[in-house]
């Protein structure tokens, strides 16, 4: 006789699919993931998986909506510590390295993965939405600050390009014999903030 699954069973199973998907997925990449493959590693019949998801893009689509959810939090926590925008600003950044150097198969499936951000999958649509407003959104507060004197939505997503190229760089091991992450991340930043900054009222009446 068949033993009856608890909603705690259900839960269960389906967040032990995900891990197992979001880590398929990181490591082999979206065509070299089956659904045989998962349920091999759930210890599963190849058809239990599709009592909890439609097909594989079902999964990826549920496993990235979680990652980016995840992501956003941790984004949203560091930027709600108090104090002046700059310092808020390095906080989301120390964030950021956290989250995806802590999460390496939740940052991959992220922004490695080429599958549609749109209505077709509600939660991913709405959470990676929310991961990319965040960005701008604090760069326009800087720039009602008058901290900035440039177009935010280029630094929000200048500031996004520099820190994902830090991260992939680590991850690939090619920051070995160079500057520590930490470093170099901050050093851009520092970099960014300077350059975009308004100018003093003294540096203006020079021009």
């Amino acid at each position: 006789m068949p033993r009856y699954l608890t909603e705690q069973d259900i839960a269960d199973f389906r967040v032990e699919l995900c891990r197992v998907a979001t880590e398929r997925f990181s490591r082999f990449g979206y065509e070299g993931v089956t659904m045989r493959q998962l349920a091999e590693a759930l210890g599963c019949s190849p058809k239990t998986p599709y009592r909890y998801f439609k097909d594989k893009a079902d999964i990826l689509a549920t496993v990235r909506a979680d990652a980016f959810a995840r992501f956003s939090s941790a984004l949203e926590k560091a930027a709600a510590g108090g104090g002046g925008p700059v310092e808020r600003g390095m906080r989301v950044g120390e964030a950021y390295l956290k989250f995806a150097l802590t999460n390496p198969h939740a940052y991959r499936i992220m922004f490695e993965i080429d599958q549609p951000v749109d209505g077709s999958h509600a939660d991913l649509a709405r959470e990676a939405t929310r991961a990319r407003q965040f960005i701008t959104r604090y760069s326009e507060e800087m720039a009602a600050a008058g901290l900035i004197a440039v177009d935010p939505a280029l630094f929000g997503w200048s500031l996004w390009a520099g820190l994902h190229g830090v991260v992939m760089l680590h991850q690939a091991g090619m920051l070995h014999d160079g500057p520590d992450y930490a470093a170099l991340s901050k050093f851009y930043s520092t970099l960014m903030f300077k350059g975009a900054a308004t100018p003093s009222p003294k540096a203006r009446k020079k021009r």
